[in-house]
């Protein structure tokens, strides 16, 4: 597990320094734009601090080729998948929107118009097209390919599905202008693992997200790439976003405990649904094993 060993550490360890070193980034970035708050200019040079790490992982465990990417299938047999998977995400995530409707989970937001949904399903496909492609080549493309040739299998498909889920949960807060001092990285930090602390409270989230991290996973491996894999994903956060953009979860609700306030839509239904899914695939259906050649 060296190679899941290095990503990790690439996430953690820029977690930390940019931790440390929030305080005299934030004095200089406060000194060139006042206005910036502080939260973003930390994330922003976490971002920047991480995609060096990152680079440094993958030239280390020597991830160089399309194949390593995730990007080695021709470019006819790339876009058919990419076409197959968002059809099927689309189909696959759509009832979950109709069940939750169907049990009175979802309820329309008071300013709901036909802009309102059109704008929705606009930033959707926009949203998921950005986050498949990311997330897919990092997880399913370079992490998973680490793995697997290290590891095998087995290990390439749990260690990716339980870090994409696990990084999911990492929370976002503020500290006002008045409030920050040296040490505000490391509060900032500290907050950003917060929802662990309150395992049971995203336990069904995490399930849920962990089931389609072990989906996509086993559709990288028996596809010979992402292609498929970000076809899928587009397709179903485009449906979550897309839903979440004109409804509210009534917590109120008799059914209510099926779906989590963590986003509004992941929760035990859906990780029943995604179980169904994962022994669906298991079976094979349409997703065969790549066949030899297929980078030519």
């Amino acid at each position: 597990m060296r190679a899941a060993l290095w990503f990790l550490a690439a996430i953690l360890g820029t977690l930390l320094l940019a931790a440390v070193l929030a305080w005299p980034v934030w004095q200089v970035a406060h000194a060139l734009q006042p206005e910036w708050p502080f939260h973003k200019v930390v994330s922003r040079f976490w971002q920047l601090l991480l995609l060096a790490g990152l680079v440094l992982a993958v030239r280390r465990l020597g991830l160089r080729g399309r194949e390593d990417w995730g990007f080695g299938l021709a470019r006819g047999r790339f876009v058919r998948h990419l076409v197959a998977g968002l059809a099927i995400g689309l189909a696959t995530m759509l009832p979950m929107t109709i069940a939750m409707q169907a049990l009175g989970l979802l309820v329309m937001r008071p300013d709901f118009s036909a802009t309102l949904l059109l704008n929705g399903i606009a930033a959707g496909a926009v949203t998921g097209l950005a986050v498949a492609i990311v997330e897919e080549t990092f997880f399913r493309g370079l992490l998973f390919r680490a793995v697997m040739r290290e590891s095998g299998l087995a290990a390439a498909l749990w260690s990716t599905a339980l870090l994409y889920s696990a990084i999911h949960f990492l929370a976002r807060a503020r500290i006002p202008p008045a409030g920050i001092g040296w040490d505000s990285g490391i509060t900032l930090l500290g907050s950003a693992f917060s929802r662990f602390a309150d395992a049971a409270s995203i336990a069904d989230s995490f399930v849920a997200l962990l089931l389609v991290g072990l989906m996509l996973g086993l559709v990288r491996h028996r596809t010979g790439g992402i292609a498929a894999g970000i076809g899928l994903h587009m397709g179903w956060v485009w449906v979550i976003k897309s839903t979440t953009s004109v409804t509210d979860l009534d917590a109120g609700a008799r059914w209510s405990f099926l779906v989590n306030s963590f986003d509004g839509y992941t929760g035990w239904l859906v990780a029943g649904w995604a179980a169904l899914l994962l022994g669906l695939i298991c079976l094979g259906g349409w997703l065969r094993p790549a066949a030899a050649g297929t980078t030519r």
